[in-house]
């Protein structure tokens, strides 16, 4: 794995969402993705309108013509070179093709995604322990009946299976970032 530094040297150009369905961590890996790569951390959840917020909260997913704004938000974060200069992790569920090209336009730069690849059970066993968020459990099966798994022809995401701890996800993904970053500069 690169040292820290030339991590950190790499990651000035890296933009990254880190995604996936409810509960599957996409915060947890997005903050220590974001510290192993010395780059900020955007969670995605705190870009929806109070009124996605209590739509969700109310137990009713959101049609798309809710997310539209919530996804130019996230990918005009991507774009922020002022606020986020060194690079930029954000969390963002970006469950089907249409909700990644919409970021990837909005963000106006190339990005990297990492999907984090859950199996039901597991995540409905996370979404049961968690406390204090807005998403109820009771959403987790519409999230998974929208989730289209990203293909061959995404080149930029990075699937990730989450049946290994938090850490060992984080390792894994910055050196293959890092190293895939310093490929597209050579």
């Amino acid at each position: 794995m690169a040292t820290a530094q030339s991590e950190q040297g790499v990651a000035t150009r890296l933009a990254i969402i880190v995604m996936g369905v409810s509960g599957s961590g996409k915060s947890s890996v997005g903050e220590g993705l974001a510290a192993a790569l010395g780059i900020d951390f955007v969670d995605g959840d705190g870009l929806h309108s109070p009124e996605n917020v209590a739509k969700m909260a109310s137990g009713t997913p959101l049609a798309d013509d809710d997310r539209w704004p919530w996804l130019d938000r996230i990918g005009a974060t991507l774009a922020d070179r002022a606020a986020h200069p060194a690079g930029i992790v954000v969390a963002c569920s970006a469950l089907r093709k249409i909700y990644r090209d919409r970021i990837r336009n909005a963000a106006g730069q190339p990005i990297r995604f990492v999907f984090l690849d859950a199996p039901q059970s597991l995540v409905q066993d996370r979404l049961g322990a968690r406390k204090g968020h807005f998403m109820p459990p009771s959403l987790l099966a519409s999230q998974y009946a929208t989730l289209e798994r990203p293909t061959a022809g995404e080149p930029d995401v990075l699937p990730v299976a989450v049946d290994v701890p938090v850490a060992e996800i984080v390792r894994g993904a910055a050196a293959r970032l890092t190293a895939d970053a310093a490929k597209a500069l050579n």
